[in-house]
């Protein structure tokens, strides 16, 4: 029974089945790569909170795109279509 393949629904993916994961981890990731985190020694959550610099154009387009996906959880009129992170 261990060996029965599993449906096409029910596969966990790459970033987990909370939504908008794919965008998180990303924005995790070029945090953790940025000149704000490797050479001042600051948290993630230090860089985010002000206009810290070492923090690429890049990483703050995530956030945003971040905070979009999560916005568009709670907006009532895209309940139906889904939502936008993968």
């Amino acid at each position: 029974m261990a060996d029965q393949p599993q449906a096409a629904d029910e596969t966990p993916s790459k970033y987990g089945r909370k939504a908008c994961a794919g965008l998180r981890q990303e924005l995790i990731d070029c945090l953790l790569a940025s000149d704000c985190v490797q050479k001042h020694g600051r948290t993630p959550k230090e860089c985010l909170k002000k206009e810290n610099q070492g923090v690429p154009y890049e990483c703050r387009t995530l956030q945003n795109s971040f905070f979009e996906c999560k916005r568009s959880l709670l907006d009532n009129r895209t309940r139906f279509r889904g939502s936008k992170g993968y």
